[in-house]
């Protein structure tokens, strides 16, 4: 049920709007002044605000400026027997959402706080669905290795110095990469991700350079690769071992050179990146094999990072337990799950073979099987 605070000097006035509001639903709270009303509105939880101008100690406009610095999400409709065309464009420049003058036509008021309404509705879908869009997940955990790479990505972020970051699948490197990206001065600009596993090394060209209208026979219009879409940002390639050979002595080049030429075309084209890449494989020994060039080996690892397994950080899975129970719990709308001890070092005990990804998937089992309280039991059952 929406709250509106009511602001008027008039006694009258309240009470007409209250019992007007309450036969609509919403539960009001009342101000006999600017004051008064400032009180409410920093100590309450309020809609919607109805205020009028004319008020003793503070003014309806000084009210609407403060309450704008206090929360500027929250709509502010003002009320006045004395506007004129002047005062209403003066009240909606300072941040009101609408203004109407006593006294106030029923049908008119009720439609401008349903509209306020349903803006502040759509403000706040906005600001969660951003938040879920942009949001980038901590790095979970105390454990030496941990700490380490948080004081590396500190370091190194703010350089343009190219990251190579090793470790077992599921273990977090995606989420290294994305840190250096947020910290780094190119955050402002896009981070783009190549699983140079996912690609067929047939394309995996086109992927990264692009390639130009029929410069094969199924381009049949131009494509911009990975390396412009990431101009000013962060490149990520991930799975970096799986790379083509040919692939490689393109990335190489255009490392080198900081250029690119799309595939079937002639013409060069400058790109600004960063280069973070990523793999689960020995590179130096893949070299040794003849699947990886050294040289470019070299130039992608100017700073390398290795992200433990989970097994060797297992101090770290009672941190990395209560955020997921906590995370899941968000994501289905609920109270968070206690966990017994018991069943906590169970699970610092398992063989994590997936690493922090297999953890979250057990951990949501958990929450959905298990009782009230996941016990040992619970997790010798459903690990």
């Amino acid at each position: 049920m929406a709250s509106i605070l009511v602001i008027d000097d008039e006694r009258a006035i309240r009470n007409v709007l209250k019992d007007i509001l309450n036969n609509e639903g919403y539960t009001t709270v009342e101000a006999g002044d600017g004051e008064a009303g400032l009180a409410q509105f920093s100590a309450g939880n309020f809609d919607l605000v109805l205020c009028d101008i004319k008020m003793p100690k503070i003014d309806g406009i000084e009210f609407l400026q403060k309450a704008k610095e206090l929360n500027p999400d929250v709509p502010v409709i003002m009320i006045s027997g004395h506007g004129n065309i002047e005062t209403a464009v003066d009240a909606v420049k300072k941040g009101a959402f609408d203004f109407i003058s006593k006294p106030p036509d029923l049908n008119r008021l009720l439609i401008t706080i349903r509209n306020a309404m349903d803006k502040t509705t759509l403000v706040k879908e906005t600001k969660v669905l951003r938040k879920k869009v942009s949001r980038i997940q901590e790095i979970i955990g105390e454990s030496a290795p941990i700490q380490k790479i948080k004081e590396t990505i500190d370091k190194v972020a703010a350089t343009d110095a190219r990251v190579l970051v090793t470790g077992e699948n599921g273990s977090g490197k995606e989420l290294v990469a994305k840190w250096l990206h947020e910290k780094s001065n190119r955050s402002q600009g896009p981070i783009v991700e190549v699983n140079c596993a996912a690609i067929p090394a047939e394309l995996i060209e086109s992927e990264l350079f692009g390639h130009e209208k029929g410069s094969f026979t199924s381009a049949v219009k131009q494509r911009i690769g990975k390396f412009e879409q990431a101009h000013g940002g962060t490149l990520f390639l991930d799975e970096i071992g799986d790379m083509s050979l040919p692939a490689q002595a393109k990335v190489l080049r255009a490392l080198q050179e900081g250029k690119i030429t799309r595939v079937g075309g002639d013409k060069e084209i400058a790109v600004d990146v960063r280069v973070v890449a990523a793999t689960n494989k020995d590179l130096m020994k893949e070299v040794e094999a003849k699947n990886f060039r050294l040289d470019l080996y070299h130039r992608l690892g100017v700073i390398l990072i290795h992200v433990p397994s989970l097994n060797e950080r297992r101090e770290d899975i009672p941190l990395l337990v209560q955020h997921f129970l906590e995370e899941i719990a968000n994501e289905y709308g609920q109270a968070p799950k206690a966990i017994a001890s018991g069943a906590v070092d169970l699970l610092k005990k398992h063989n994590w073979t997936g690493n922090i990804r297999e953890l979250r998937n057990v951990v949501e089992r958990l929450i959905i099987l298990s009782g009230k309280e996941i016990q040992a039991t619970d997790v010798k059952s459903y690990i």
